[in-house]
């Protein structure tokens, strides 16, 4: 796939119907891990995502990060840059601002081109929103040292060849899991990140059309 076609196929399909929690649910852990009983949705803690998009020698690419060891519960995990909405601020300013502090992403480079589908996260009690972006070159990234451990710069083409999904075995608070992910340069994408990459890659015809 090209940058340009790419770009051109993203800013087109966000005009319809989202793929929504049926391409989620296609890198979903099961069993799916739900809210508690009696579960006070006003207590939803909302964050952004960001989704960039961005040229390597013409061809489209995507940016993802390793959590910091040092970070709690997802501590070293492969996650999209982004973190908790502020009182006041969109989710497109969420997203960019949180890009910006983990991996340097300057302002401007990136221009908004829509949402996908809110992804809920009960294990850490919040509500995920997924925002895409595209820049016309390929940003000059710098990890925050504080948050990042690596900064992983992942091909769309990868991302949507069947060959790179896998099962893993995961174990979470006492409970067995088997873990639908992707698997890209010896890297395991799994989890929230891999349901929002599971509707993005949906976008360009993921799986069907691969």
């Amino acid at each position: 796939m090209q940058f340009d076609d790419v770009s051109s196929r993203l800013v087109a399909r966000l005009k319809q119907p989202l793929p929504g929690i049926e391409a989620q649910s296609l890198l979903a852990p099961q069993p799916r891990r739900q809210w508690p009983a009696g579960f006070d949705a006003a207590s939803i803690r909302h964050a952004a995502g960001l989704v960039l998009v961005f040229p390597i020698a013409g061809r489209p690419f995507i940016v993802l990060t390793r959590r910091a060891d040092t970070l709690g519960r997802h501590r070293g995990q492969i996650s999209l840059p982004g973190g908790a909405v502020d009182a006041g601020e969109t989710v497109e300013h969420a997203a960019l601002r949180e890009a910006h502090e983990e991996v340097g992403l300057r302002a401007g480079d990136a221009h908004v081109i829509g949402r996908l589908t809110p992804l809920d996260i009960p294990i850490s009690g919040f509500r995920l929103h997924p925002v895409i972006a595209t820049a016309e070159r390929r940003p000059a990234f710098a990890a925050a040292a504080a948050e990042v451990a690596g900064i992983l710069e992942i091909a769309v083409d990868d991302l949507c060849d069947r060959r790179h999904l896998m099962s893993l075995e995961r174990e979470s608070d006492g409970r067995r899991l088997t873990v639908p992910a992707f698997q890209i340069g010896g890297q395991e994408i799994w989890g929230a990140t891999a349901m929002v990459l599971a509707e993005f890659a949906s976008l360009l015809g993921w799986p069907d059309a691969f």
